[in-house]
């Protein structure tokens, strides 16, 4: 069981974001990604079809002998991660936008959140908002056509930027001090904002956090890989191969990228 790979889904490549902060941290686990970009972004879709594509990209990972599933979908996460934990019985672990450590350390009481519709509207960030904001003015933001735009490897390009700008402006204009980046592709664009935004704002994303989260479910339930050989490393896409391999080209250990139909 031990030796079972780690499975990580999310709606397309950003969550290789995710992925490469838990292959960091955890070297030795054989892992499988799916990048499910033929049905992105998940942040458009009703709660009905995002769960409907959690169940899909879940059982597909389970079929593969996973060990536990990390959710690397904000979307996915705060609309679907409660019925996979009743569904199934392996662990789960989700995202969630870091606004705890944004409202704890925020100076001017103001943090920006960009994040997409279905994450935003959803129940699960609701909460997390009232549980961690107190004091804090949130100025949330969606993020309309940055995941197509990242999906289509247009990352430095003048429309992204330009969108970024509309975004980033309302949250400028508020005084926000910190911005949480609320989707898994968003990291990617770290860059970017680091350009467009001035040097007192802290951008703050989860991946180093949920791949702290990963080592502890796994030292919890004994799950932990004891090989100590590099892991195997297994990713697959239902579209365009050469986009997700254009975003693992920092990657040198060996790998397996190909196309998948599902």
């Amino acid at each position: 069981m031990n030796a079972k790979p780690i499975g990580i889904f999310d709606s397309g490549v950003g969550g290789t974001s995710i992925w490469k902060e838990i292959h960091a941290l955890l070297p030795y686990e054989n892992t499988i990604y799916l990048a499910d970009s033929k049905n992105a972004p998940y942040g458009q879709k009703t709660r009905e079809e995002i769960i409907a594509l959690s169940i899909k990209n879940t059982e597909l990972l389970l079929a593969r002998g996973c060990k536990l599933i990390v959710v690397a979908c904000n979307t996915a996460t705060t609309n679907a991660i409660s019925l996979l934990r009743e569904k199934y019985e392996i662990p789960f672990i989700g995202i969630e936008p870091a606004i705890k450590p944004a409202a704890l350390y925020s100076g001017t009481g103001t943090v920006g959140v960009l994040a997409t519709k279905g994450t935003l509207s959803s129940s699960l960030f609701l909460k997390t908002s009232k549980n961690h904001a107190g004091e804090i003015t949130i100025v949330e933001k969606e993020g309309i056509g940055l995941v197509p735009l990242i999906e289509a490897g247009k990352i430095n390009s003048i429309e992204t930027k330009q969108l970024l700008i509309r975004y980033i402006e309302p949250m400028l204009d508020a005084n926000m001090d910190h911005i949480v980046l609320g989707c898994t592709h968003y990291p990617y664009l770290i860059p970017v904002l680091r350009e467009l935004l001035p040097p007192h704002v802290n951008i703050i994303d989860c991946g180093a956090a949920v791949a702290k989260q990963t080592l502890a479910v796994l030292n919890k339930e004994n799950l932990q890989n004891p090989n100590k050989t590099p892991g195997k490393i297994q990713f697959y896409t239902n579209k365009d191969i050469k986009i997700l391999t254009s975003f693992l080209e920092d990657i040198n250990e060996l790998k397996q990228i190909e196309y998948l139909n599902f």
